[in-house]
């Protein structure tokens, strides 16, 4: 099992595999199980509503649709994930939904597919890429 950061499910969703790293995409290839944290599903809203990021299809839609996703499953933000993410060890950046995926990443003790520098650099989950 892996939890894929926001751009990682985006680019497999959309086929878009020349984004990914060769090793991020042998690793999704082969893991049956993808986890994606709910606030990912913020995340894209909100990237669309600030014309961050163009869909085809209305926000709502496109995020039915990436969750039927062969493999993809949805984890919710429960308390332990919304406490642990303001406790998280080292020096972790202010951002919130990455504070939930590394979270996420941590209570599930699941490697987390992204290309943040920011959660490479602060070495306490292990991170594909």
């Amino acid at each position: 099992m892996i939890l894929l950061d926001t751009h990682v499910w985006f680019y497999w969703v959309n086929d878009s595999l020349d984004e990914l790293s060769p090793n991020a995409l042998q690793q999704i290839i082969k893991t049956e199980t993808m986890h994606v944290n709910v606030i990912s599903c913020w995340e894209i809203a909100m990237l669309v509503a600030k014309e961050r990021l163009k869909l085809n299809l209305d926000v709502q839609l496109w995020i039915n649709r990436a969750l039927e996703t062969p493999g993809i499953n949805l984890i919710s933000i429960d308390p332990e994930i919304a406490v642990l993410s303001t406790r998280l060890p080292g020096h972790f950046h202010g951002d919130p939904a990455d504070r939930l995926i590394a979270a996420t990443a941590l209570k599930y003790q699941v490697p987390l597919v992204t290309r943040d520098k920011k959660i490479h650099e602060w070495g306490h989950v292990e991170i594909i890429w």
